[in-house]
């Protein structure tokens, strides 16, 4: 993927390596609460660090004793998550962007034999208008990018932003290089860019089922 293009957050040593680290770590997902909470931290520090390349403009505010010039945002990011997994993740970019407009979609991949054999389908979405907006698209992890790229076309009947930028924690090769070829204008950052994806279309060595470990096995 273009670098350019391309933010990974444990490039660069800070808490986020902690927070990943235990998502990772079997002994520390057998609690779900710390698990979501992790999650919500990840989302936190990342919504800082993007806010760092966001517009900006200097606005006057009265305090008690006078007046002063502080540097706002200029606006607030649409939200987007893929349910059910994205949801601790995206409260975290919430509690910063705490002015944001939310969207959310429902999507489920199809097991099949194989990465070869895997069917994303969408049954549920709910956006504000998206038109001239940046949107922050969240997903905890970018395995093989399918979902994502299917939801960002969809979200388009709701308009064209100006800047996309995709959020995960964990990502693979091979999603990214997905999302660059099918999704080039869009920016993406992640905690952790891992090894490879295995035969299943799962992220090695990853942190197993984001879903399952925040909110209990599904059937």
């Amino acid at each position: 993927m273009d670098p350019k293009r391309l933010h990974i957050l444990t490039q660069t040593p800070s808490l986020a390596n902690h927070f990943i680290s235990e998502l990772r770590d079997v002994t520390v997902q057998k609690d779900s609460l710390r698990f979501r909470r992790n999650l919500e931290r990840l989302g936190e520090v990342m919504a800082y660090k993007i806010s760092e390349t966001l517009e900006f403009a200097e606005k006057t505010i009265q305090t008690p004793l006078a007046q002063t010039q502080q540097t706002l945002l200029t606006e607030f990011p649409v939200l987007a998550t893929v349910l059910r997994a994205g949801l601790p993740f995206h409260q975290g970019f919430m509690n910063y962007f705490d002015q944001a407009t939310c969207a959310f979609v429902g999507a489920y991949r199809v097991e099949g034999d194989g990465e070869r054999q895997l069917a994303v389908h969408l049954d549920y979405m709910a956006a504000p208008n998206l038109q001239d907006k940046v949107l922050i698209l969240v997903d905890p992890m970018l395995a093989t990018g399918k979902s994502l790229v299917l939801t960002y076309r969809d979200m388009l009947r709701f308009g064209t932003p100006k800047r996309i930028i995709i959020a995960a924690i964990i990502a693979s090769p091979e999603g990214a290089a997905h999302l660059q070829q099918e999704i080039p204008e869009a920016e993406l950052w992640v905690g952790a860019l891992d090894e490879r994806l295995n035969e299943n279309a799962y992220i090695v060595p990853g942190l197993g089922d984001a879903g399952d470990l925040a909110f209990g096995a599904k059937k």
